[in-house]
């Protein structure tokens, strides 16, 4: 069993989030899932950008970080949809007792002198606007680079939220696909 911190989309604590964490809690994981937002959801990629821009990236950080200090004790995994995925990692790579990080969707830009053992799983669509091939491939060579083990798997097809049914982005092959192997990733952590 593994505790982990799971943190939403620009889209705020949907639904499709807290099934995700039931999926994960199925498997015999504690999960946690903190809302960043203040119940506020949205149901475009615009009003998500808004919600985001006004709370701002230092206090969306500051709330993961609050809701992690707690639950870090026991070595946390980090997962995240997106925007709730660039602020896991950003976690992850500073908590040196971190046992793992899952990606749904996004990442984040690390530091040159990031460094890392922890073993890192990322789910992205093929192509993704928000997660462009450039912007990945230099990611996947800046976190081996920081030490980490990195498996990256990409959906052909499917749209940047694709394990979101209620958005226009799912794909439930893809989705299907992507959670039995994040599930096994974290039962080996």
């Amino acid at each position: 069993m593994a505790p982990i911190l799971l943190l939403h989309s620009m889209y705020g604590l949907r639904p499709a989030v807290h099934q995700a964490a039931e999926r994960l809690r199925a498997a015999g994981h504690e999960v946690h899932v903190p809302d960043l937002y203040d119940g506020r959801v949205v149901d475009t990629p615009e009003a998500g950008i808004e919600i985001k821009e006004e709370i701002g990236r230092d206090e969306l950080l500051r709330r993961a970080v609050a809701a992690a200090a707690p639950l870090m004790d026991g070595g946390l995994v980090y997962a995240g949809f997106s925007l709730g995925g660039a602020l896991a990692q950003t976690l992850a790579l500073a908590d040196g007792r971190a046992r793992g990080l899952l990606l749904m969707h996004g990442t984040s830009d690390l530091a040159d002198d990031a460094s890392t053992e922890i073993p890192v799983q990322l789910h992205v669509a093929d192509p993704d606007t928000y997660e462009p091939v450039d912007w990945l491939n230099a990611w996947y060579l800046r976190m081996r680079k920081a030490g980490a083990d990195v498996e990256v798997y990409r959906y052909a097809g499917a749209g940047h939220l694709f394990t979101d049914p209620e958005l226009p982005d799912h794909d439930a092959e893809s989705a299907g696909r992507a959670w039995a192997i994040a599930l096994d990733f974290v039962a080996g952590l």
